[in-house]
């Protein structure tokens, strides 16, 4: 095996060679007047071509489009020929732009003299001489043959001060002929759509549909919202409109979401899409930038949740437990749930402002003197905090803002775009807001409100954002789940209305536009919980090779997380925790919470169990059925992340932990 492989290396080396050879002396005679680094440049583009690349050659600068993409290349000898290049990309991106091509897909790149690092320069990526034909060819598999083909056919018809220049060995150069038929639009899109669902699920996540196009280039008046329900691609288009306006601005864009493990996934995404803009997107937890923001600007923060968490369970003791809140719900966490997400969420500071509020998916109605001993407990744990001297992480939020409203206080953001915006409290959205203010294409606000999986709500004119005509835009394209798998998961959520943060009821069953069928529902009931998780590790081992890399397994608790991830580490399958899934492909199970799933998507998902919490029959009371909705909307959320196959295990027996 050894030896064939390096027999096999050896005659690659020596085609390499005759291509190089054969490319100089085409140049040479095509392009005998340039220079000597622009020729060897367009050499090292000529030899792509024989490798499933196509070469439009103009004066100073050339396109090239392949397997990894569009580019624009110039060989400049330095930073002078930027201009030049930057409009021959939005030349270039505008021949594209009829074909549903996302933005970030034409990426300019100019070539320094000698060898030169990798680098950029705004939204230019910069590659030395000697290089660039290796890190073009290394790039990752964007298109597929077909399309090659027909974006460049495309292109020489779009481009006509451009010639098509292929390798031919021991002749001169040829040239590419227009193509006198018909382009097939639609067939390049199917292709595309179907080249995406074929690759890893990493890259599925960042495919655009043209449908999408106008929704990232688009140049809003001032704040702007995009809503739709699950699997119609709301993050992917976020993600592009990331790379797009950080190709257009000066400033800095700020992502951010709620869930702490998303940033870091969105990043290698946008890494992976748009590498020579990525490094000018700030991809954040909304309170881990808040932290960072406040220290930077010397505010002490002194966060520490188990502090307050003490002086919660002692002002319950003192103020809740014999008080007629245990009448409405005689646990404590419904009522710390009321002081984080509805008092402290909200910034209310006086009784007055509390005693008037709407509570926003809080079914428990209050009347004043309820409200009254609500208050009264408020007031007691922050007396029970401050005496401990920490903040809680609603403190942090209200800190930044207080910063940020002040005079001078503004932040070097262009705009911030802000994922799963159903999740935040009003006061962070209020802190978004205050970053950019009104500014045109300043904020975007991309969420729906039927995968809210915490307690609470609002409403945006509640936070003084007015968005008006086309800048609240409604996705009805579901790109991801099969007509099995939404059903069965619409059904969960089918008599749950709820009123999203534009403040529209909405019924649970909505209406979308399917573009995918394939998937499947498996439903598996056992009689006892060890003959589920023993159908549950078959099913996964029956998976065929290399399936786990796109295979999630979710779970409504954390207790039911510790004892599937024993379970699978028993069964010799690898698992990758969903606090440390990157972004990046690996070939193990992702494991975690149906929470901690929120803005992912995975081929396969496996949820064992699911129907456990709903086995206690219909919620007595209003607090009841106000956590039951919120799992079902977790259960719906956790569903809808699958595309091609949705495991779901019961147990028929009695209930058992």
């Amino acid at each position: 095996m050894g030896a064939g492989l390096s027999q096999e290396a050896r005659r690659q080396e020596r085609l390499l060679r005759e291509q190089w050879e054969a490319a100089r002396r085409q140049v040479r005679e095509r392009r005998g007047a340039a220079g000597d680094g622009e020729r060897r440049v367009l050499a090292q583009l000529l030899v792509l071509t024989a490798r499933g690349w196509r070469l439009l050659v103009g004066r100073g600068d050339a396109v090239l489009v392949g397997p990894g993409g569009v580019f624009v290349v110039g060989a400049g000898g330095g930073g002078g020929g930027a201009a030049g290049l930057l409009a021959a990309a939005r030349g270039t991106e505008s021949a594209v732009a009829s074909l549903g091509m996302s933005p970030v897909a034409v990426q300019p790149v100019m070539v320094q003299a000698g060898q030169g690092p990798d680098g950029g320069h705004e939204r230019i990526r910069v590659l030395g001489e000697q290089e660039v034909g290796r890190v073009l060819l290394a790039q990752p598999r964007r298109l597929r043959a077909e399309s090659v083909r027909a974006i460049a056919d495309h292109l020489e018809r779009a481009l006509p001060d451009r010639e098509g220049l292929a390798l031919q060995q021991g002749a001169g150069p040829s040239l590419h002929p227009g193509s006198d038929g018909l382009f097939d639009l639609e067939g390049l899109r199917e292709a595309a759509l179907e080249g995406a669902r074929r690759a890893p699920i990493e890259q599925w996540m960042t495919f655009l549909h043209p449908d999408q196009v106008a929704l990232v280039r688009r140049n809003w008046s001032g704040p702007a919202r995009i809503s739709g329900p699950a699997g119609t691609g709301k993050t992917v288009v976020a993600l592009h409109r990331a790379a797009h306006l950080a190709r257009r601005t000066t400033g800095r864009i700020l992502y951010v979401t709620f869930a702490n493990n998303l940033p870091r996934v969105q990043s290698t995404f946008l890494r992976t899409m748009a590498p020579a803009v990525a490094d000018r997107v700030d991809f954040r937890s909304l309170h881990s930038w808040a932290q960072e923001f406040l220290q930077e600007r010397g505010v002490p923060v002194r966060l520490n949740g188990d502090k307050s968490e003490t002086a919660f369970s002692l002002a319950w003791k003192d103020h809740g437990r014999e008080s007629r809140l245990v009448q409405i719900d005689p646990g404590p966490a419904y009522w710390r749930e009321e002081i984080d997400y509805v008092i402290k969420g909200r910034g209310l500071t006086r009784f007055e402002d509390y005693a008037a509020v709407l509570r926003k998916r809080r079914r428990a109605g209050l009347h004043r003197t309820q409200r009254q001993s609500v208050w009264e407990l408020y007031e007691e744990y922050e007396a029970r905090r401050r005496e401990r001297g920490v903040h809680d992480f609603n403190d942090v939020l209200s800190l930044a803002l207080a910063e940020v409203s002040k005079e001078g206080g503004g932040t070097p953001y262009a705009a911030v775009i802000v994922d799963e915006v159903q999740d935040l409290t009003l006061v962070g959205v209020r802190l978004l807001h205050a970053l950019v203010g009104n500014a045109p294409n300043g904020l975007l606000l991309v969420g729906d409100g039927q995968q809210s999986v915490y307690p609470g709500g609002f409403r945006l004119t509640d936070a003084g954002i007015d968005i008006r005509g086309d800048r609240g835009q409604v996705l009805r394209t579901n790109y991801r789940n099969s007509r099995q798998i939404l059903d069965a998961a619409l059904a969960v959520v089918a008599d749950d209305a709820f009123e999203d943060i534009d403040g529209e009821p909405t019924p649970g069953r909505r209406d979308v536009d399917l573009t995918y069928h394939d998937g499947n529902v498996v439903r598996v009931t056992e009689p006892t919980a060890e003959a589920h998780d023993r159908e549950l590790v078959g099913a996964l081992r029956a998976l065929p090779d290399g399936a786990l890399a796109g295979t999630a397994l979710l779970c409504p608790s954390q207790w039911a997380l510790g004892h599937y991830q024993r379970l699978l580490a028993r069964a010799g399958i690898p698992v990758c925790r969903l606090e440390q899934y990157d972004g990046n492909p690996v070939d193990a199970v992702k494991l975690g919470t149906y929470s901690r799933a929120k803005g992912l998507e995975f081929k396969n998902v496996f949820l064992p169990r699911y129907d456990a919490e709903s086995a206690a029959g219909t919620p007595a009371t209003d607090t009841a059925r106000e956590r039951a909705e919120l799992r079902r909307s977790r259960l719906f959320v956790a569903m809808t992340r699958a595309r091609d196959l949705l495991w779901l295990g019961s147990v028929a027996g009695p209930a058992e932990r």
